[in-house]
Order: C-alpha cells, then structure tokens, then sequence
C-alpha cells in the first residue's frame, strides 16, 4: 500500500485540504489553522519523488523520475486526487489534493486497484533508468530493514503475492504490503545484482550473491524464476559472528578445532544453520590458534576479522573460478585450516579428502541429514572401482560430522538439534569395512564420549520442554524409534505416527 494511504485519510475526512510533499521537510498537511508536519523525517527530493511514484501509473512514472512537470490523477477510496507540481518552488515540491471538475486536468483518471490490492509498480520504467534503479533499491531495502527489525529468518518474493517473512520457522505474509507483479520483482532483484550474476541469471534463470545493508545486516540472495515470473529468497545473515557458547556447541565438538589435520563435516537439509555452526566452529580456531584460515564460499555469509589468526576469504564466481579449482589453488597458500562452504562434486570431495590426509584441517557441509548417511553419500560419489579405495581414505581422515535440524522452540524461535559423531578406531572400521548401518549403534553405546544420536537430542528437547513432541517426531531421523520413545514419556502423537 502506497505510504500516502494513510494520510489521505486526513483530507477525505476534511481535517485538511492538501498534503505538501517538499525536499528538506517533513510530510505536512495543509490545515485552517495553518500547516502542520504530520512525520518526523525531513525528506530529500530523491523521497519525495519515491512517494509520488507509488501513486503513478506505468505511463506517469516515467515523468515522475524525471521530476518536472508532474500532474496526474491517482484514484483511491472511490475518489479522485490530483498529484501536481509547484513549478515556482525552488525546491522539489508537491502538492495532493481533492480532484474537482474544474480543475480540467489533460491526464485521465488512472484505472487503480483497490488499495488493499494495489500492485508496487516501482520498477515499471525501463531498467536502464538509474533514478528507477535506486527507487527499486529503496524499496527492497526497506524490506529487508523491515526483516532484520522483526528477525524473520527469510524474505520471500513472489508474483501474485505479497512479500512474506519467514519466522519463527513459518511462513507469514507481511501485513499493509501490495501484492508484487513480475517488473517489480525483477526490478527490486537486479538494483542489487552484481554485473556477473546478471549475466548469470539471464543465461541460466537463477543466480546467487550476498548483499549488504551497511551496519544492519548481510544477506544471502537467491533469485530464480518460476511459473509466474522472477522470484527470489533473501536470508539475513549478521553481521556479527556467533560463538560457541551463543549455539550452545557442545566441548566435545569444540575439541575438533583443536586438531591439525583431518575432515569434520556440518550437515543437514537446507537451512538447518549449517553456516551459522560453521561460523561459530571458525571464530573459536580465530580465537584460540595461530593459524591461517581460508574459507572457500559461494556466496560469503558470515565476514571473519583476523584475531589470532589470518583468515582469507574466497568467494566463488567472485575471487575464483570454482571451489575445486580454489581448494587445489589453496594448497599453494600456506592453509592450516580450509573450510570449503558445500562438497558439490566428486573432484571436490576427492580434493577435500586429500588435504585432509596432506595435514590441513578440513571443514565442509553436506546436505545429508544423519552420519551414517553423510558417509554412504560421500562414497556413492565415485565410481564402483574406486569406493573401497574412498572408504580407506575417509575411515583415515574423517575425525567428527555433525548432523543438525532446525526445531520450533515452545514459546517462538528455533534450535538447533543435533547428532554427533566423534570417529574413534571402532567408527573408523565400520567405515572401511562399509558396515555404516552400525554406526548409530555406536553413537548409542558411546554418550559418554560426547556422541548422540538426532533422536536422543531431540528427545532431550522435550524433556526440557523447549520443542513440543509433535515437532519432535516431525524432525526425527528413526521414526518408530522416537514414537516408542515419545509413548514411554506418555506422550500421545495424535496420529502423527500412523507411517509407523
């Protein structure tokens, strides 16, 4: 809904005759007593300019951006109003009022939705128009301010609806907003775009970077394109790196930062908060260690200052080619430590193995959702004849998974539920010898080592009564497992368990 909505109210009512929008002033409204402010914030003309451009159709826009001669009628509430420049002002300034006959304006009346449906048409002006571009940035940004301030996890555009939020792990439609159409999608989308995934995303339909609002946030953008148009979904990130302490990372998990060499992988479906555990596992090595670091991601998340150690970041199709290409570059870059932000190919994977045996630390994500798993998808990658060949190497060089879902926590928010997997000399026999289907039997049998299952971590959230139990079982790995223990906690799953 167009900001000027509201205040338009103001003069249907007969509380004022006109709003006055001019640069270096805030909103006022002309009244009989005289003219009073009715916002705060002192706009530039470059607003006031965006604020009437909500009000324009297709065709008025393009006069809009260029901020001359502006008149036009806008239809809201069954009336008529007349958006008009005062071409004596030094300044950018205009007026809106109530349309009477008389007025003879030269513009027809705008066909206009009604307000709750009115479509943000603010990137319907032809891209290459740089005023247009920046009212479309605005636009997303406020958005994205609009995010960050209700710490929804994502933003979701799409045409025919109008922008959602996900939080606290759902979907939610953002109240007073119009619906989107596809220009202003694409619009908003492109005004942060960098050059290359323009190109990328006209060539391939879909593209990722990270954006940056400066001292609010980072974000993790997507855009792709759909039945229905351009799309995109856009993952705030902060600013500020998590510790290990804020995720409530386990010491025994934390003792992986100390090795030298090895593989520890963080896995799970997608947005799971692989990253945000990754971040914290990095910054405790920045903390505690002398080292160098170098992170291989597509895009950047989290952005690491050096402490104790040295810490380069890469992004790919950014600062390389490809995360194969930069893993082997790395081995040339004197690396202690190389966290590589997803395992996509088998040449990667093979690359990652052999640093992990060459004594470099290796850090990596799968979307796998269980350790056993995790394990049988990195061996399926290669060729019949080479995985007894990848056993023996992964039983070697593999030193710890983490596997991690996201839960609703009673009362709003999410945690993290994890099972974790320390390999010790029994775990790395099952490994060579393919037996993974034994490898939950030993997480069960080794607790006091630090190891737990999904189930019993997901248990443990109920107990302590910070996920419900329905949610429980919806996230579990070993379903029959977790019912009979969610019944002997005389709990009933309402037929949730009916797949038993």
């Amino acid at each position: 809904m167009p900001q000027l909505d509201r205040i338009l109210a103001r003069l249907e009512s007969g509380a004022a005759s006109q709003i006055i929008l001019e640069a270096d002033s805030p909103i006022c409204c002309l009244t009989d007593t005289g003219t009073h402010a009715v916002s705060q914030q002192v706009l530039s003309s470059k607003q006031v300019l965006a604020l009437v451009s909500e009000l324009a159709d297709a065709d008025q826009k393009v006069l809009v951006a260029t901020g001359r001669g502006i008149r036009f009628l806008y239809s809201w509430n069954a009336q008529q109003w007349l958006v008009e420049q005062d071409g004596s002002s030094a300044h950018t300034r205009l007026t809106v009022r109530k349309h009477v006959e008389e007025l003879n304006v030269s513009s027809e009346p705008m066909a206009t939705p009604a307000p709750e449906l009115r479509r943000y048409r603010a990137s319907d002006v032809p891209f290459g128009d740089s005023t247009d571009s920046t009212l479309a940035r605005e636009r997303l940004e406020s958005l994205l301010l609009e995010q960050v301030r209700r710490g929804a996890a994502d933003l979701h555009l799409r045409v025919g609806e109008p922008p959602i939020l996900r939080l606290g792990g759902d979907l939610i439609r953002i109240e007073d907003q119009a619906i989107l159409d596809d220009p202003s999608v694409s619009h908003m989308v492109r005004s942060i775009m960098p050059a290359k995934n323009k190109a990328e995303f006209d060539e391939h339909w879909d593209t990722d970077f990270a954006h940056e609002i400066t001292g609010v946030s980072r974000f993790r953008v997507n855009v792709l394109r759909d039945r229905n148009g351009t799309a995109a979904v856009i993952r705030t990130i902060s600013t500020t790196t998590v510790t290990v302490e804020q995720m409530g990372i386990t010491p025994e998990v934390q003792q992986l930062c100390a090795l030298t060499k090895g593989l520890v992988l963080v896995t799970g479906p997608t947005g799971s908060g692989k990253s945000t555990t990754l971040c914290a596992l990095v910054d405790l090595i920045n903390r505690s260690r002398h080292d160098h670091i170098i992170t291989i991601e597509d895009p950047i998340e989290f952005v690491h200052q050096s402490k104790k150690c040295l810490i380069t970041q890469r992004q790919v199709g950014v600062h390389t080619q490809s995360f194969k290409s930069a893993l082997r570059a790395a081995l040339r870059e004197d690396p202690d430590i190389i966290l590589v932000g997803e395992l996509r190919d088998l040449e990667t994977i093979a690359i990652a193995l052999e640093t992990a045996e060459t004594g470099h630390l290796v850090f990596g994500t799968l979307h796998t959702s269980t350790a056993a798993s995790t394990v049988n998808r990195i061996v399926d990658q290669f060729p019949a004849d080479r995985q007894d060949q990848i056993r023996v190497m992964l039983a070697e060089s593999l030193k710890g998974v983490v596997s991690q879902t996201l839960c609703k926590k009673i009362g709003g928010g999410r945690v993290a539920a994890r099972e974790i997997l320390l390999v010790n000399k029994a775990v790395s026999s099952m490994i060579r010898e393919g037996k993974t289907v034994q490898i939950n039997n030993i997480i069960q049998t080794q607790k006091k080592l630090g190891m737990e299952t999904l189930n019993d971590a997901l248990i443990n959230l109920v107990k302590s009564k910070t996920v419900e139990a329905d949610e429980a079982y919806v996230k579990c790995a070993e379903k029959k497992d977790m019912a009979a223990k969610l019944r002997a906690l005389g709990y009933n799953l309402d037929g949730l368990a009916a797949d038993e």
